[in-house]
């Protein structure tokens, strides 16, 4: 079972931002393994907690999380810790899906970080009420097919991808032919093919003598 939660300023039935959770730690590593390329991680620093996702919107980069979606984020993650709820000033780690690692050592639910630059963390002074009866109020519980949900989600982006190549080839063909185009205007090619052409035998014929081709220049 996955829970989905909306953040302030979500608009239903439109792209954009989304918090999810599992249940336990065992579906968790379905999670860990079925994440979209889009996901957030979030978690509390040197804690056991819940492990909540936020999917961004197509385009979206974490630099474009508004602060009122981010503080959702870190608040439900501090209220689905035995030990960070009742803990104040509590430090939540962030990172992309891309970023975690997971070894066969680690235990259930277990990860690390590939690149500790890609670790972003956001304080949380103490629980907001507000925020948790909100959250809560917005929570559908769903069994989704997570890994029929990722496969749909890379076929599009492979689709995607196919078709930005095929414009990007598109539009160098046609670059190239505009390039050879202003070339040959600018070498004078197309008034130098053959038909416009009149070699000297051609001339001294249409004339019968020196005289008269010299009388027709002057």
């Amino acid at each position: 079972m996955v829970f989905y939660f909306y953040p302030r300023g979500h608009v239903p039935n439109t792209e954009d931002y989304i918090i999810y959770m599992g249940k336990d730690k065992y579906e968790n590593e379905d999670l860990i393994a079925h994440m979209l390329p889009c996901d957030l991680w979030f978690h509390v620093d040197d804690m056991s907690s819940a492990h909540v996702y936020l999917r961004l919107p197509d385009g979206a980069a974490i630099r474009d999380i508004p602060a009122e979606t981010l503080e959702d984020c870190a608040q439900l993650v501090k209220q689905n810790s035995i030990q960070g709820c009742k803990t104040n000033n509590v430090t939540i780690v962030y990172t992309p899906w891309s970023n975690l690692k997971k070894t066969a050592g680690m235990d259930v639910g277990q990860v690390g970080f590939h690149d500790q630059s890609q670790v972003y963390k956001v304080k949380v002074e103490k629980k907001n009420n507000d925020i948790i009866n909100r959250l809560e109020k917005t929570r559908q519980e769903k069994h989704p097919d997570l890994a029929a949900e990722k496969e749909a989600y890379m076929s599009q982006v492979r689709q995607s991808k196919r078709a930005e190549e095929r414009a990007a080839r598109a539009a160098e063909k046609s670059a190239r032919e505009d390039r050879k185009r202003q070339e040959d205007m600018k070498s004078y090619k197309h008034i130098m093919k053959d038909e416009y052409m009149t070699s000297n035998k051609e001339v001294q014929s249409k004339y019968a003598s020196v005289e008269e081709m010299e009388e027709d220049f002057m």
